[in-house]
């Protein structure tokens, strides 16, 4: 038979009991469970990226967004290319223009990814690179290209260069499978706005900053000095120009130069340009402003 006295022995080793297993408070030691909940199962929240990696994300999703636009865009010439409207250009004119400008923004895909930084992620850092080998090889193709072979085969020579174009596909594993396996790239990818669903480049066209006074053409005006092929003159309207043969409509714009030949159409936007047509003629911007161009024409 108990006493009180042994009573109140149990009771005091019962609260000894469940003492031990938590604080004063009731609560349990959480010093154990740093970085995790172990209640609710979630892991620790994962720190935001870096504005560096934002940019490269967003850079790398321009990119690719880029290129698909330009594959796209090729399965549209290339179908005009094969069945050209009756009131239209013929396919031979067709082919030219597209075997000339076709190339242009491949190669401006390949310096924006050559000037990303490497990313500090392996997985990324890998898929730029294999990005950049398929850009390269593509380019160095499109260099052989003459946009001449149109007159020879229209539709071969267009089809050859959309087959280049055609393999722009993006190197496995993509941008989105690496998403799922880094915490990291899926919340810098979150934030860059190139990578939101619908996201295309703004189009509007920045005016170009004041180049300075034009440099002196060495012909100046006189178009007939480019008749074999070699000169350098001022353009600051349309003009009319025979050049090793090869007969052009030139006009100069505020922030480009365009070309008309019996075969083409290109613009070329400001100093540096250089349009080519064939082994004929090769044409440079040497200056450009709102006030004209200074063009150099070669003769190969």
């Amino acid at each position: 038979m108990f006493t009180r006295q042994s009573v109140a022995v149990v009771a005091a080793g019962l609260v000894l009991t469940v003492g031990g297993c938590g604080g004063a408070d009731g609560t349990t030691d959480a010093s154990s469970d740093k970085g995790s909940d172990k209640k609710s199962g979630k892991p620790a929240p994962t720190r935001p990226p870096s504005k560096k990696l934002v940019k490269w994300v967003g850079g790398m999703c321009e990119s690719t967004a880029a290129l698909k636009t330009v594959r796209k865009q090729s399965a549209a010439d290339l179908k005009e290319i094969r069945k050209p409207d009756e009131i239209g250009p013929p396919a031979q004119h067709l082919a030219v223009g597209y075997l000339s400008r076709t190339s242009l923004p491949v190669e401006e895909a390949e310096r924006d990814l050559e000037r990303l930084a490497p990313s500090g992620v392996p997985a990324a850092d890998r898929l730029r690179d294999a990005w950049l080998k398929k850009l390269k090889r593509v380019v160095r193709e499109l260099d052989k290209v003459s946009p001449s072979a149109a007159f020879d085969d229209a539709e071969g020579s267009a089809a050859g260069v959309d087959k280049l174009i055609q393999s722009l596909t993006p190197p496995e594993p993509g941008l989105p499978a690496l998403t799922k396996k880094d915490p990291r790239l899926a919340a810098a990818h979150k934030r860059a706005e190139q990578c939101a669903p619908g996201w295309k480049p703004d189009k509007k066209t920045p005016a170009p900053e004041p180049s300075g006074p034009l440099p002196k053409a060495k012909d100046g005006k006189n178009t007939g000095a480019c008749a074999d092929g070699e000169c350098e003159i001022l353009v600051t309207s349309a003009v009319n120009i025979t050049a090793n043969g090869l007969s052009l409509h030139a006009s100069a714009e505020d922030d480009s130069v365009t070309f008309r030949s019996a075969g083409s159409v290109m613009r070329l936007g400001g100093s540096g340009g250089v349009a080519r047509f064939g082994d004929d003629l090769t044409i440079t911007v040497v200056a450009q402003n709102e006030d004209g161009a200074v063009l150099k024409f070669t003769a190969p």
